[in-house]
């Protein structure tokens, strides 16, 4: 059973390294910055009875992630870790600017040389989180709350896609395109076909759509019709060779490229930019398909989709069922500061920075 399970069922209260699997060159201080593994001996060398407080804040309205991975973090490498005093707000929480996410107290040589990982998983998962939220409320403006899928395995390193879903689904987003992705909380990953698999068939979305069906059956059929820059004929082609078996339809038109549609109703034109995925084919798409009886049919689309851009589509009303979203969800906009502004007990840090008391704050016990 995954931690996430026995989590969302109360049997414990924070994931663990069973879920983050780090590296355990973590410990040696491999990936924390030189000056903090030096400061760690000079203070064992110099200051070891101090007591610090290290206090993390962000500054912007957000969604929070990545305190079970710092917890776990501390747990795993930092020396003493049992003796250390922990608080923290927890994954999924809104914080506002500047208000106190996550303390540690403790003696700085055992855990100050963590300081930038922790500030580095909570900035990466905080971001992600928020992202996915901000995409995912835009896509409930018209009244209905449209899925969203996580589709951002192209768009940063492999061995980031297990996090980045994690914080993903911790921002609303249920539906991610890899297995990796759903590795933290899910069970597997989902989607249909590729243009690549449209190809291999010669651009033949009928032919290409069977074999896909032939070969996963039990799968919700959708075909991507975008291939030939003619997205309503192979929709309809699609969809007056499997009726009721077709379950949607996925347009990902480049940004670049203007849909044949236009250019056989060239009168429509001249008051918005026909390029990419845009309101007016897909209001012209979802005529097509209901004046042929195929109201059943869902609409997914994706291409580059923002919070800006759902958000204008949304208000507008048009007939989206689901949005795919990739690079935009994988921005990293929120940088978190560990400060530490207590020694032992009594305030002492950097300029302009001071302790900041939050109540919600919980212990970790």
């Amino acid at each position: 059973m995954k931690e996430i399970e026995l989590k969302l069922q109360g049997k414990i209260k924070r994931l663990t390294n069973q879920t983050f699997k780090f590296d355990e060159r973590a410990g040696d201080g491999w990936f924390s910055a030189v000056y903090f593994l030096k400061t760690c001996e000079i203070v064992k060398k110099f200051k070891p009875d101090n007591i610090v407080t290290m206090q993390f804040f962000q500054k912007n309205e957000a969604v929070l992630c990545g305190t079970d991975e710092a917890i776990a973090l501390i747990k795993t490498f930092a020396k003493n870790a049992d003796g250390l005093e922990i608080f923290s707000l927890k994954d999924g929480d809104k914080i506002s600017p500047f208000e106190t996410a996550f303390t540690i107290t403790g003696p700085y040589q055992n855990f100050g040389f963590l300081e930038g990982m922790l500030d580095g998983i909570l900035a990466r998962r905080t971001s992600v989180a928020t992202n996915v939220y901000n995409v995912v409320k835009a896509a409930s403006i018209s009244g209905v709350q449209k899925p969203v899928i996580f589709m951002g395995d192209r768009d940063d390193h492999f061995a980031q896609q297990a996090g980045d879903g994690y914080a993903a689904y911790i921002g609303g987003s249920t539906a991610q395109a890899t297995h990796a992705m759903n590795e933290w909380w899910g069970k597997q990953g989902m989607g249909t076909m590729p243009h690549a698999l449209l190809q291999l068939f010669g651009g033949d979305i009928v032919e290409a759509t069977k074999a896909y069906h032939e070969t996963y059956p039990e799968d919700e059929l959708m075909a991507l019709v975008d291939y030939n820059n003619d997205a309503i004929t192979d929709s309809l082609k699609v969809a007056r060779e499997f009726g009721s078996e077709l379950k949607g339809v996925r347009i990902d038109t480049s940004r670049t490229m203007v849909d044949q549609h236009f250019f056989r109703n060239p009168e429509v034109l001249g008051s918005f930019d026909p390029r990419g995925v845009n309101p007016e084919l897909i209001f012209a798409l979802r005529k097509a398909l209901d004046q042929e009886g195929f109201q059943h049919v869902k609409i997914v689309v994706s291409g580059g989709f923002t919070e800006e851009r759902i958000t204008a589509f949304e208000k507008l009303g048009v007939p989206v069922d689901i949005y795919g979203v990739g690079s935009n969800l994988l921005k990293i906009n929120i940088g978190f500061t560990g400060d530490n502004v207590l020694m032992n007990g009594k305030h002492q840090a950097k300029a302009g920075r001071v302790y900041r008391p939050n109540p919600r704050l919980e212990k970790v016990e």
